[in-house]
């Protein structure tokens, strides 16, 4: 993200600096009209396409003496209008942390351009995998996917799903489809868009994929587990932001990535691999959610492969490149160390010629005269 300059100087209406200044208050005007919309009869059909979650199917169960009826819900074509209402306000959350609290931190930090950009970057994803691990966890514990590791696959295909783990996936597709908007009101850096273009895209395939594909539960534990990893990265980073000597964090993140990757690819091959290909429901039924069939399994653990095989790419890089820099760094230290100490001995044989020779003692003044 680049640093975005405020001036006293008002841009012209609709300009792109009008546009990137105001960007939040323009967004929060459409949201007001969906919100708005809920109020006449006319067009309040219409909004509760954005603003509620779609495709609601009331269970009855026979749990104890009474009837309780479960709402649950299952996925369609009107959910792209919810996810793009969720998006509006994952762009306006975006600005009201970075204008009430990173930017109030950047100005009394006096960060480089460099650091500035890495710390609005962490700062922001810090409080989304914050809130996105504890809102998964919870759903975890809550529906028990934890103790029974048996429903990542019994039942396939798990189409209908409970409010929060459907508002979850909607969520997290319009939160990671906000990012694209923002690298152009952020005003990022041409060199830095492709980066961080791959990484959307990844997210919103998979996110996506293990949403349509029906395997909401498997997408659950494993985006729980990288949202952990993820946050306690970008948390270590902000605290060497504050003190560059407390790099613990980065080693901790190190070992835990390593363990992220071997517990996806384990619980990936275990649930798609033999879990769904050994459940009773085999074949493809577009109507049903069933795509529990060969061709569908590989693909899905194929993707998965790819994406731990090019992180941990990633990650190698990085940890060369840290230990190539600290190699560097110490042996400029050492060159610099023997530099000092030989400059310290030759001022120090300088002050002691200049007081033995520089300066006529009275002893010398007499034997000159002599």
């Amino acid at each position: 993200m680049g640093i975005r300059k405020k001036t006293n100087k008002n841009p012209p209406v609709l300009s792109h600096e009008f546009v990137i200044q105001n960007h939040a208050d323009i967004v929060s005007c459409v949201a007001m009209v969906f919100l708005l919309g809920l109020m006449f009869e006319v067009t309040s059909k219409f909004a509760v396409l954005f603003i509620t979650v779609q495709y609601n199917v009331t269970i009855s169960t026979n749990e104890g003496p009474e009837e309780t009826a479960v709402n649950h819900f299952h996925h369609g074509i009107k959910d792209l209008a919810t996810v793009f209402f969720y998006m509006l306000v994952a762009i306006i959350m975006h600005a009201i942390i970075q204008e009430y609290v990173l930017d109030k931190i950047n100005r009394k930090k006096h960060f480089s351009k460099t650091k500035h950009s890495k710390f609005n970057e962490s700062g922001q994803l810090s409080a989304f995998y914050l809130f996105s691990f504890a809102w998964g966890t919870n759903i975890l514990l809550s529906e028990n996917f934890l103790s029974n590791p048996i429903a990542l696959w019994e039942g396939y295909p798990h189409t209908l799903m409970p409010f929060q783990m459907k508002f979850f996936y909607i969520c997290q597709m319009g939160y990671w489809l906000h990012s694209i908007p923002e690298l152009y009101f952020q005003k990022a850096k041409k060199e830095d868009i492709p980066r961080q273009l791959v990484y959307i895209f990844l997210y919103l395939v998979h996110i996506a994929g293990a949403y349509i594909l029906n395997l909401n539960r498997l997408g659950l534990i494993l985006l729980v587990l990288h949202y952990f990893v993820e946050l306690l990265f970008h948390v270590s980073r902000l605290v060497y932001f504050s003190n560059e000597n407390r790099q613990m964090g980065f080693t901790i993140w190190a070992v835990l990535f390593v363990i992220g990757r071997l517990l996806t690819l384990s619980l990936s091959v275990l649930t798609v691999g033999f879990g769904l290909s050994t459940a009773e429901n085999q074949g493809f039924d577009l109507a049903a959610g069933n795509f529990n069939i060969f061709f569908v399994r590989m693909t899905v653990l194929s993707a998965i492969c790819f994406t731990q095989a090019f992180m941990m790419w990633k990650f190698i890089n990085f940890q060369l490149r840290r230990w190539r820099e600290h190699a560097e760094a110490q042996t400029l230290k050492k060159k610099q160390a023997p530099a000092k100490s030989k400059s310290k001995k030759d001022k120090a044989n300088g002050v002691n010629g200049v007081s033995s020779h520089g300066a006529d003692s009275p002893r010398s003044r007499k034997e000159k005269s002599s």
